[in-house]
């Protein structure tokens, strides 16, 4: 945390949101409907760091409605509701290399169907939500990244620095410098998303891990397609796992189809994966090649692409939500249920119960203090009760695999948890934090991975593109490595360095030039803001910052 005596302008609120998805925009909104009911006032803003509202949002999504439900009950009738494509069939798939095995829908539990639920992009459902905040009076500033927090002579969270600007590739600050602006709030709310830069800072600096296990991860990527008509299937969804995957890597694939001819094609890698060889992006394209995603996807085209980490320890790896002055909603905390592969509805509830806890609390004139109320409606809520159901199915998968070992299991669990409220298993644990499950290159093998064709399967840097990406060009490297050694002196030699892999935009790379020593080149331009690099470096030397202005994606109907 920063407390340096830099001049800056200041803006005061009476809750500061960090991050305009769908937990901070549940939470502004919430916000303001309790004054409209209260008959009061209350001044909300929201930073987001992306260009605009939606810029940086990627999901696949089948989106639970229980949390727009709760926040807005009306909101079938509201228009312009991006949330338009109900689900009309789905189905389960074991993949192998040229063919596939259905899993029995009908056998499934309950949780993990998607009747109800609908495909959305989440980019858009955000700007939705924004448009509706701004109207009812909430402040929100694209563009704007929070790069430190701002804390009171007791410690406690009093706001965020925004806006700073300026400061050149050397560090030295320009003619154009600004210091940016402190908005300083009664609480502040980080509704970051997944791996944070501030949240991971307060989670340090409050020991909010104390009583839980680590976060674990995954990789999502996805790319968008316009595909022929005739094999559009509005309302479908298909989720799969297995090929090209191992047993023993977690991960899988999902497959949504739009009303609008669009079908969203995503592929998760879960980061606890033990071979530093393995290429998360190379994973996707490969299975691209499979026989039934050749079909759908010939004689269509790509239109956008994108990649982003999502949480996946669930019910055991919440940690505490609330310290002095603020709290973690949403994907900040993490509250994604993985076998659903669903998080927003969780997210926007969160947002709901924090908005509420900080609203009575400022009622009763308090500001600074701990927002207990929002920790007790958490540990009573559906959202803890719903994860606490799935709680055994992503360490199930690590032990035994996701084929047919741990899908059995994990289906058995849920099967207990859902019918008789209890686990054989009890609550297993996760272990390891993805970082430390990486293994030493020499007891793997290197993976071969086919080349892209151009037409269906893609490289990484061409498929950036299509993220439309961009940073200024002009400023500090916001991945900075706490030891410039350590890429090319151990994670070169003990891990083959797999930021050339894991990175799903080719930011690192291991360059050597004229028979030279190997040099570690960070593109920082290419940066998707994944935060892969900050969960999975084997020696936790990267860490993620922001960049300056709405540097990063600009996501179109992601």
């Amino acid at each position: 945390m920063d407390n340096s005596p830099t001049t800056r302008e200041s803006m005061e609120f009476d809750v500061v949101i960090v991050g305009a998805g769908p937990a901070g925009l549940s939470a502004a909104i919430r916000l303001k409907q309790i004054a409209e009911e209260k008959g009061g006032e209350i001044n909300v803003v929201i930073v987001e760091k992306g260009s605009e509202v939606g810029a940086h949002i990627l999901s696949g999504a089948v989106l639970d409605p229980s949390g727009l439900d709760r926040l807005m009950p009306d909101w079938r009738e509201r228009p312009g509701a991006p949330v338009e494509t109900p689900v009309t069939s789905e189905n389960f798939k074991i993949m192998g290399a040229s063919g596939s095995v259905p899993l029995p829908v009908f056998a499934m539990p309950p949780m993990v169907k998607n009747h109800g639920c609908y495909i959305v992009s989440m980019g858009n459902v955000c700007r939705w939500l924004a448009e509706i905040a701004e109207g009812m009076g909430v402040e929100i500033y694209p563009g704007m990244a929070a790069s430190q927090t701002l804390t009171r002579a007791d410690g406690s969270v009093r706001g965020v620095v925004v806006g700073e600007m300026g400061t050149g590739r050397d560090g030295e600050k320009k003619a154009s410098y600004e210091p940016g602006m402190e908005l300083v709030g009664k609480y502040v709310l980080f509704a970051e998303g997944v791996r944070g830069s501030l949240s991971k800072q307060l989670i340090e600096t409050f020991n909010l891990e104390a009583d839980s296990d680590p976060q674990k991860y995954g990789i999502g990527l996805k790319e968008l397609w316009e595909v022929a008509p005739e094999k559009l299937q509005p309302g479908h969804v298909k989720h799969t796992f297995g090929w090209p995957l191992k047993n023993d890597t977690g991960g899988g694939s999902f497959c949504y189809h739009y009303a609008d001819g669009t079908v969203a094609l995503g592929f998760v890698v879960h980061l606890n994966y033990k071979n530093p060889y393995l290429y998360p992006y190379g994973e996707f394209q490969k299975f691209k090649t499979h026989p039934e995603i050749a079909e759908l996807l010939e004689g269509g085209k790509r239109i956008a692409y994108g990649s982003r980490a999502i949480t996946e320890g669930g019910y055991q790896s919440v940690p505490k939500l609330v310290f002095p002055g603020g709290a973690l909603i949403g994907c900040s905390a993490g509250f994604v249920n993985v076998p659903r592969i669903k998080g927003n509805h969780n997210a926007m509830l969160t947002g709901v119960m924090a908005a509420e806890a900080a609203f009575a609390a400022i009622g009763e004139g308090r500001a600074g203090d701990t927002l207990d109320a929002y920790q007790a409606a958490y540990d009573t809520s559906d959202v803890r009760a719903e994860l606490k159901k799935a709680r055994n199915v992503k360490p199930l998968w690590t032990r035994f695999g996701t084929l047919l070992g741990g899908v059995a299991l994990s289906g058995l669990d849920l099967w207990t948890n859902t019918l008789a409220g209890f686990s054989v298993f009890g609550t297993l644990g996760h272990g390891k934090t993805d970082a430390a499950s990486t293994e030493p290159a020499d007891k793997h093998k290197e993976i071969d991975y086919p080349k892209p064709d151009g037409a269906t399967t893609f490289d990484r840097l061409t498929n950036v593109a299509f993220s439309a990406t961009n940073h200024e060009e002009d400023q500090p490297a916001h991945l900075k490595l706490k030891d410039p050694s350590i890429p090319i002196g151990v994670n070169l030699p003990v891990y083959a360095e797999p930021a050339q892999r894991y990175c799903p935009a080719g930011v690192y790379e291991v360059v050597t030039e004229d028979g030279a020593s190997p040099k570690f080149q960070i593109n920082a331009q290419n940066c998707v803001h994944c935060k892969t690099c900050d969960i999975k470096d084997p020696s936790q030397n990267i860490v993620w910052t922001t960049p300056e202005g709405g540097g990063g994606p600009n996501y179109p109907n992601m």
